[in-house]
């Protein structure tokens, strides 16, 4: 049998199964997104489509077939994952930002053709995009009745099916009503009957339930109908909710519907011509059209369960705070560990992340990671979003960092922490971007700043000293976090890309500078934090906010070159290092307390070395 044929490479035979079945519909085109009905960032296994069609498994991708060439569009993280998964004789390999869709799309559509997408996969956002390149190509672009893959997938598996529970009562801040109450108002205010949810984490918040459909977030798949009245019409299979739920949560004000019912819950809003808030950006363009057909006024309205949800309450936070006192000591035991272990070059980065899962595991409130983790060893580490398997898999050598970037769900909170680990003696080079990375950090945990700031405004702090020295890093500096929910949560973060949301008190946002030297290194200090106003000071005329740190794990103080800080960065982490071993001496194993008062013990210099911001960085040979 010849090497190319087809029984060897089963994607070439699944493209051109594709390719028959869009001919049978009159299709030229079809584009094949890594997204299910919620745009969510972790999908379940039946709407893995673009990973069956490719076998590109990375977590962000569209593919597009047409009926004599393919390609895939992935951005920087995935070029090389992608280029390892994929068959090159099926597919083009695209980055997102050198060769884009649209460019792609322009250059090979011509007049006549005819582009598919499945309208519960797309938004109104990537619609009026699609539609604006196949009109300058003289294609069409066609909302397609049932999508393609799903008639040729042998062996797809079913949709999710995991219970949904109510949260506990011990860890509820806010009535389900309460909520339902509250956000219904700001409808009113804004001059909507009612806002179709599709995010699944607003919908579990606004009725206080968790569920299992996708990995990672502890949620059930579902939409909701929020009307201005407080009720809500959820979009859920009964055979989902556990006999608690449908006692705790169901009732006059919360409605069950099948979803195959939906379609007639959206035509009810149009017949009464009720104006009806939907986000363009998030929404499937088949929700948006069928409510736009059935004669509603769409609006096209941020998610009104996003702010709420962004802004904890003083109890969902002193829950968030009990979360990361217990995620500490479980990394404190495997800091002491890879401390003792590393050393002796017996360990790899499979061994090291399945190693801290263990420890956290002996939590009782511990549900599971809330990301799959980052366990990158010398140059593995410079790639930011690098996934360790078999074939990648490093040991932990001396000479080198380790970058390891992991979190966990807790009935209570949502934890993210990075730490970077030098193994044996770091270089001066090593030494010298760790601590451009940490001044970036403090910078940012220290910062006081007015009411109405937003995170693209504070930004700058992070990557000042790194700026100096010719260095940067391409990731946003900090992400929104929820509670016992997405550990990635809009709508705030702290990025170059501009964002008008304003901090406020209660938003948990992660502060994560880093630096890349690839081929070498990765370098990353992650803390999560939480907005709390600040004293307004004698003479003041504005209220003012500040960050308070909620991660508890010791800073390598091997990496850290005292020299380069200045007073007030020094005393910050030394304040930290007192506090990280005053809560967690008594939490942690026997055997990691004096590793851990040795570790956060005062960093002392002898004599002050002015390097602020008017003092000069020193030079990194970024190659």
């Amino acid at each position: 049998m010849s090497p190319d044929s087809l029984e060897t490479r089963p994607h070439a035979d699944r493209l051109n199964r594709l390719r028959g079945r869009m001919a049978a519909e009159g299709l030229t085109g079809f584009l094949i997104p890594k997204a299910d009905e919620h745009q969510g960032e972790y999908i379940a296994p039946c709407s893995e489509r673009l990973a069956w069609l490719t076998g590109f498994t990375g977590s962000a991708g569209t593919a597009c077939v047409l009926a004599d060439r393919a390609a895939i569009f992935v951005d920087g993280r995935y070029t090389l994952q992608a280029a390892d998964e994929i068959d090159a004789q099926a597919f083009a390999i695209r980055h997102t930002s050198k060769a884009p869709l649209v460019e792609w799309l322009t250059e090979n559509l011509k007049t006549g053709d005819v582009l598919g997408v499945d309208p519960w996969l797309v938004t109104k956002t990537q619609q009026t995009r699609l539609e604006t390149v196949c009109e300058r190509t003289g294609a069409v672009l066609k909302l397609v009745d049932g999508n393609p893959i799903d008639d040729i997938w042998t062996g797809r598996p079913g949709k999710p099916m995991n219970p949904v529970t109510p949260l506990p009562r011990e860890v509820v801040a806010e009535s389900g009503g309460d909520k339902r109450n509250r956000v219904s108002k700001d409808l009113s205010l804004a001059g909507l009957d009612a806002y179709v949810l599709t995010q699944p984490d607003s919908i579990a918040w606004i009725l206080n339930v968790r569920g299992g459909d996708v990995p990672f977030t502890p949620l059930p798949l579902s939409f909701a109908v929020l009307h201005d009245d407080g009720s809500i019409d959820w979009i859920v299979e009964r055979g989902k909710l556990a006999p608690e739920t449908v006692a705790a949560v169901l009732g006059d004000a919360v409605r069950q519907v099948a979803p195959e019912n939906f379609g007639d819950v959206l035509e009810a809003l149009g017949g009464k011509a009720k104006r009806v808030g939907i986000g363009h950006a998030l929404a499937p363009v088949a929700i948006h059209d069928r409510l736009t057909q059935s004669g509603a006024l769409v609006r096209d309205v941020e998610d009104p369960c996003a702010k709420p949800k962004a802004c904890k309450s003083d109890r969902e936070l002193s829950g968030v705070i009990a979360a990361h006192v217990r995620d500490g000591a479980a990394l404190g035991n495997f800091l002491c560990w890879l401390d003792d272990t590393a050393s002796r070059g017996s360990v790899t980065e499979t061994q090291a992340a399945e190693r801290l899962e263990k420890f956290r595991e002996t939590n009782d409130r511990f549900r599971g990671l809330s990301f799959p983790t980052i366990s990158g060893a010398g140059p593995n580490g410079a790639i930011v979003h690098y996934r360790v398997a078999p074939e990648t898999n490093r040991a932990l050598e001396p000479g080198s960092l380790y970058l390891i970037d992991s979190g966990a769900q807790y009935l209570d909170g949502t934890t993210d922490v990075t730490r970077t680990i030098a193994i044996g003696d770091p270089t001066e080079e090593m030494r010298r971007v760790f601590t451009l990375v940490l001044k970036g950090h403090v910078a940012i945990a220290d910062a006081i700043f007015p009411e109405g700031t937003t995170g693209s405004q504070l930004d700058v702090l992070a990557r000042e000293h790194l700026w100096r020295a010719g260095l940067d890093y391409d990731h946003g500096t900090g992400h929104g976090v929820g509670t016992y929910l997405s550990v990635h949560e809009g709508p705030q973060r702290i990025s170059k890309l501009g964002n008008g949301v304003a901090l406020e008190p209660g938003m948990v946002i992660s502060n994560e500078p880093g630096c890349y030297k690839p081929g070498a290194f990765g370098i990353r200090i992650e803390n999560l934090v939480a907005v709390a106003k600040a004293e307004t000071p004698e003479g003041g005329d504005r209220p003012l906010m500040r960050f308070e740190t909620l991660t508890l794990a010791p800073l390598d103080r091997r990496l850290i070159d005292a020299a380069l800080l200045d007073d007030g960065e020094l005393t910050w982490v030394n304040a930290y290092h007192e506090r990280v071993f005053k809560t967690l001496s008594q939490r942690v194993l026997a055997e990691t307390r004096p590793w851990l008062e040795a570790v956060t013990r005062p960093i002392e210099r002898n004599a002050f070395t002015p390097c602020g911001k008017h003092s000069p960085t020193p030079a990194i040979n970024p190659s």
